[in-house]
């Protein structure tokens, strides 16, 4: 039996909350076992108050310091969630301990977005994550993702406008990449068009465009770009009723939260298998908005700085009244 466990994902927001099953489902299934989860330091606040880990290592500066810290742990198994060129050259370098690697399945990624040929199994990553470390005989708990929010990024009243004190829908107008985001002036459209107070989650960079879309109605959309950390802005969504989201790190963030939610996609897809996942014994719900039957689409499994089509028609063509009908129907009005 492995006794002690060292887990790798160094990246990004969303794909690191998609390992937490496998994280608490090692702990669970595996109480003796001491389990250690490396990222990149810029990412450590995500796992940070996971108390289903017992160390957290970061990789910083320092590629070879990290290499040396890692091997005087002595690890008995490598859970390799993320499966590049540097979790190779760990585990070459931990030689002598058993590896586990996630199968990123790239050659049918590269079918899928070149050729259009969908070869990827019907299957959530969280459920394919957990496959590799099937052969430890851990199996999902059907508890969905964790996102533990520290007591200090907890939101307080008086850090959200007034008139959000009796609910909002939070929306998250940014993404990695601008492939993932509808437009701007439907972003606008959308909010005007909901009746509810509205909160805006994005980083700094999303300022800007928060501050245009709020700029009609600043008393019911409240633009929170940039203003809150990563947990504080998790805690706004768990406060939320509803969340609508582009396919980001938020959107995992508010399914581990379980929030209702109503994602929007552009060149990726859900097909890709990393839509909203709530867990087999969760009863909550989210709405997928995409066009289907697009033959480009999807163009990339992970996204463009803008359309390499020039025309962005997997966004440019979603109704904002689609969206705006769900929400009503969703908060029944």
């Amino acid at each position: 039996m492995a006794k002690k466990i060292l887990i790798i994902r160094f990246s990004s927001i969303g794909d690191i909350v998609l390992t937490t099953p496998v994280i608490r489902c090692l702990r669970k299934q595996l109480p003796d076992a001491e389990i250690h989860f490396l990222t990149k330091q810029a990412y450590k606040t995500i796992v940070a108050s996971n108390p289903y880990i017992d160390k957290i290592h970061t990789l910083g500066d320092s590629f070879e310091l990290m290499l040396h810290e890692l091997k005087t742990e002595e690890y008995d198994c490598i859970i390799d969630l993320h499966h590049n060129l540097r979790t190779l050259r760990i585990k070459r370098f931990l030689k002598n301990v058993k590896a586990f690697s996630f199968n990123k399945l790239n050659v049918e990624k590269f079918i899928y977005t070149n050729f259009k040929i969908n070869t990827l199994p019907k299957k959530h990553i969280v459920d394919r994550n957990l496959e590799t470390v099937a052969s430890l005989g851990i199996v999902n708990d059907g508890l969905g993702l964790d996102y533990f929010i520290p007591e200090e990024d907890k939101i307080k009243i008086k850090d959200l406008p007034a008139a959000h004190s009796l609910g909002y829908i939070a929306i998250v107008i940014g993404a990695a990449l601008a492939t993932k985001k509808l437009p701007l002036r439907k972003l606008k459209e959308l909010c005007a068009a909901i009746k509810h107070p509205v909160i805006l989650l994005g980083d700094k960079d999303d300022y800007i465009d928060g501050k245009i879309i709020a700029a009609p109605d600043e008393i019911k959309i409240y633009n929170a770009c940039g203003k809150f950390n990563l947990n504080e802005s998790a805690d706004i969504l768990r406060g939320a009723k509803l969340v609508i989201t582009h396919d980001t790190g938020l959107m995992h963030i508010a399914a581990a939260l379980q929030k209702p939610i109503i994602s929007v996609w552009g060149n990726t897809v859900p097909a890709f298998g990393m839509y909203p996942y709530y867990g087999k014994s969760s009863t909550q719900h989210y709405d997928v908005i995409e066009i289907n039957k697009l033959w480009y689409r999807p163009c990339s499994k992970i996204g463009y700085d803008k359309c390499p089509k020039g025309h962005f028609k997997c966004m440019e063509l979603i109704a904002v009244n689609e969206i705006v009908n769900i929400v009503n129907m969703q908060l029944g009005k």
